[in-house]
């Protein structure tokens, strides 16, 4: 496995961590030229999915440069800063991974990055959103760089981790200012007890249980370092709504649109990921059954016997990389790989095996007939980067 995720990181350095990503479709040069097709939402939406759907890139033609995408870099940086706590662990390491001082450097290199590529636009606090403008349905448009709540958690959390390995108060400063976006930003939705944060400051989708869930695990992570009541208390609406949506088997829908009624693997992974992280970071364990059955329920759904993970709950196809990826996460944050480490082994074992490229690289999507073997760097490469090394930091 070492040798495989070695081949990955020489791929990423190598791109210098650009690249494309399924849903930069209107990055096209050439869709940029048509004004016309711009201006509609349909045209916008057809763009973006022909791009993602298709299995043949056609970025090469229609000129989509290679470029930065912030949640990217922060999986990459969580990825580095877990590299080094590797190392820090297992000195005899350094020779593959880098010494820690390469290590370091690398990490104040992306983290460094990752203060160039926050929002602009008057946020109350420090926030991420993607390279590329995003049409979701006709439902609603998000322009280039428009925050959103789950870039933010990655790359707020993944400076956090930085500054724990470099002690460079800005990072830390900057990560603890996204509490401000979260909490003076982004909109609520009142449900049942609680509320939901809405994805972005902007209209639409506002009623994403993932989503609203990495707001409180964003809000955790500040008040474990500030102890400001606030993050505590808003966290607990927002786990405590989500909760309560949560069904008797364990699963969760997306969200509460009638189109967002689907449950699927990696985003239950993100469910249980934040609340973990509120329990042990206020302390919190009133919400303890609710991990339980969504980790059960996450487990039992989503992976075969041979390793093989499933998408959806009930329908394995596409086999999404983020469907093996989020497993080697949430064991880790759990505190389960002993446990696991079997089904994580099988796991890895499958995903190497099936969705890796000789270059290093790994594939967006596996189907029945013609698979995207399309190398998007967010999407795939950084997401494997980041998964790979909380699977090395924490196998027997």
């Amino acid at each position: 496995m070492l040798a495989s995720f070695l081949k990955l990181k020489k791929y990423c350095e190598q791109e210098g961590f650009k690249g494309w990503d399924p849903y930069d479709g209107l990055n096209s040069k050439v869709f940029q030229a048509l004004p016309w097709l711009k201006q509609s939402a349909l045209c916008r939406l057809i763009v973006i999915q022909g791009f993602k759907r298709c299995p043949i890139n056609l970025r090469h033609l229609a000129l989509v440069p290679k470029e930065y995408n912030a949640k990217g870099i922060g999986l990459f940086l969580q990825g580095y800063c877990n590299l080094y706590r590797l190392v820090e662990r297992e000195p005899q390491l350094a020779r593959e991974l880098g010494s820690l001082e390469e290590l370091r450097a690398q990490i104040k290199k992306l983290a460094d990055l990752l203060l160039e590529l926050r929002s602009q636009g008057g946020y109350s606090g420090a926030c991420w959103g993607y390279n590329f403008d995003w049409q979701a349905r006709r439902l609603f448009l998000f322009p280039k760089y428009t925050p959103t709540v789950v870039a933010t958690n990655f790359c707020a959390t993944a400076l956090i981790e930085a500054y724990e390995v470099t002690r460079e108060q800005q990072y830390l400063d900057v990560a603890l200012s996204a509490a401000q976006f979260v909490i003076k930003d982004l909109q609520r939705t009142p449900y049942k007890d609680g509320v939901l944060f809405s994805y972005s400051p902007l209209e639409g989708n506002d009623t994403v249980f993932n989503a609203s869930l990495l707001g409180a695990r964003l809000l955790s992570f500040c008040y474990h370092y500030t102890k400001d009541e606030e993050y505590r208390t808003l966290a607990r609406q927002t786990v405590s709504a989500c909760c309560e949506a949560q069904a008797e088997d364990g699963s969760w829908v997306y969200g509460m649109l009638p189109v967002q009624s689907w449950v699927d693997s990696f985003h239950t992974g993100y469910n249980l990921d934040a609340l973990i992280a509120y329990q042990e970071l206020t302390g919190d364990a009133s919400f303890a059954e609710n991990i339980e059955r969504g980790l059960s329920y996450y487990l039992e759904h989503f992976f075969e016997q041979d390793g093989m993970p499933k998408y959806y709950h009930n329908r394995t196809y596409p086999i999404d990389i983020h469907c093996p990826g989020q497993l080697f996460v949430s064991l880790a944050r759990l505190h389960c790989y002993g446990e696991h480490h079997e089904l994580a082994n099988r796991v890895m074992d499958w995903t190497i095996s099936n969705m890796q490229d000789k270059k290093g690289y790994f594939y967006y999507q596996m189907k029945p007939g013609l698979s995207s073997k399309i190398p998007y760097m967010r999407w795939s490469n950084a997401f494997m980067f980041y998964a790979m090394s909380y699977y090395l930091l924490n196998k027997e």
